[in-house]
């Protein structure tokens, strides 16, 4: 079975087109794709995470 893709977060904000601030603050609403920190102390995020977190923002902003 294949690992999923992981993302490093610059990769991540400039997919999405964000400062690491403006995220930072998104996370501590809540509303940012989940992270995941290697033993190394770098931060990943899943690509399964980032595009279910993109069709969320779809989502809320249908509503």
């Amino acid at each position: 079975m294949a690992r999923p893709k992981m993302l490093k977060l610059r990769e991540v904000l400039e997919e999405i087109d964000m400062s690491r601030a403006a995220f930072y603050r998104m996370r501590a609403r809540g509303q940012a794709p989940r992270l995941q920190k290697l033993p190394n102390g770098q931060i990943r995020v899943s690509r399964s995470d980032l595009d279910a977190w993109w069709a969320s923002c779809g989502d809320r902003a249908a509503a």
